[in-house]
């Protein structure tokens, strides 16, 4: 199929009018005066843009159901601080309406995984937002290992396990420990009890899953860096409220950021900091950023309004598109896939009338995998 006389954003270059072909689910060519095969469908999107389909980099969309409580609440395991074993994907119900109106939003792709109740509270998974199995919408399984620091865990288990922010790390570290001994006495051919736990977490040791840390506080963040080095871990740096005012210390450690979500009440004490600048702020030193609805706090839809706010607030217009498509792509290791328009990529794309940051824009269509799905 080919779709012609587009302002295209591929995010691999600056934008221009073009058009690009798709075929098996895949862009095949992008380009300008493309010629159609004979008896390819064309589609002439004159006075339209392009831009990918967006990718939300931390949620919990589908596992916080709407329109009801607990039980349709399945993000936070809350019986013990330490559950790597729990998976994500076994808490998604993909036919929530919130998947749905993510999806016309233009929102293609996400990260979605357990919450911060926990100091380690299970994986996180990839998935398309169209489709009603999630076996078969999710592209990657499992992502990342989540992890908490901070107001959360410390709240959920005040007066039991954690009263400071130094238990949470002890028992990071411990578990940390754990899993290195364990992981080593299996290579070396030694007869061990099978622990679900450790087993989980031995990706994490290896480096083949980094650990999607939740922290809002500079101190909270400093407490991730420290923790990476000492144990030699990949980890991303979730939220990320006070960044601005660390920013030398967190380009240097070199681990991205996640920043969100900054619309709404600052509803706890580690929240005063919040704001749409900081994205801004780390991208203008370097840093590699994305922009996060953490939804359900703010409903996945609104994922490019948070971009828009962020640009509104200093962040370059084309850099906060960026943070919402090849960015969180990157970060999540999933930008040979998604995230821009290039030859042999997922075919995920939206049609809109306007700039995707203009409030004012109406998304015509969303393709994906080449598929038309709104």
């Amino acid at each position: 199929m080919l779709f012609k006389n587009a302002t295209i954003y591929t995010m691999e270059q600056d934008p221009f009018v073009g058009d690009f072909k798709i075929d098996k689910g895949v862009f095949t060519e992008i380009g300008k005066d493309l010629t159609a095969n004979e008896g390819e469908d064309v589609q002439d999107l004159n006075g339209l843009y392009v831009f990918p389909g967006l990718v939300e980099s931390h949620c919990h969309l589908g596992m916080e159901e709407t329109a009801i409580r607990f039980e349709g609440n399945d993000v936070n395991e809350i019986t013990d601080p330490i559950t790597p074993n729990m998976r994500g994907i076994d808490g998604c119900n993909p036919m929530d309406e919130t998947v749905e109106l993510a999806l016309k939003g233009g929102v293609t792709t996400v990260a979605a995984g357990p919450g911060s109740a926990n100091v380690l509270g299970g994986t996180f998974f990839a998935y398309k937002t169209k489709g009603n199995c999630i076996d078969e919408m999710s592209i990657q399984n499992p992502l990342a290992m989540k992890a908490a620091f901070g107001e959360n865990p410390k709240r959920c288990y005040q007066g039991k396990k954690i009263d400071t922010r130094m238990q949470i790390s002890a028992l990071l570290r411990e578990t940390l420990a754990k899993t290195k001994e364990y992981m080593l006495k299996k290579e070396s051919g030694k007869d061990v009890d099978y622990d679900q736990k450790l087993e989980a977490m031995i990706p994490v040791i290896k480096k083949e899953l980094p650990l999607k840390c939740h922290a809002h506080r500079a101190d909270d963040i400093l407490t991730v860096i420290r923790i990476a080095k000492e144990y030699d871990i990949e980890v991303t740096l979730d939220h990320a409220t006070d960044a601005r005012c660390i920013v030398e210390q967190i380009k240097e450690s070199g681990y991205p950021c996640i920043c969100g979500p900054s619309f709404g009440h600052k509803t706890k004490f580690e929240l005063k900091s919040k704001s749409f600048k900081t994205p801004g702020v780390l991208n203008k030193a370097g840093i590699l950023v994305s922009i996060t609805t953490d939804s359900p706090v703010i409903p996945e839809q609104y994922l490019s309004l948070c971009a828009a706010l962020a640009a509104k607030e200093g962040m370059d217009e084309y850099e906060a598109i960026k943070a919402i498509t090849i960015n969180p792509a990157k970060i999540l290791k999933l930008d040979n896939r998604v995230g821009s328009i290039k030859a042999g990529k997922d075919a995920d794309f939206i049609i809109c009338t306007k700039n995707i940051l203009d409030t004012q824009n109406e998304i015509q269509s969303v393709y994906i995998d080449g598929k038309k799905a709104v």
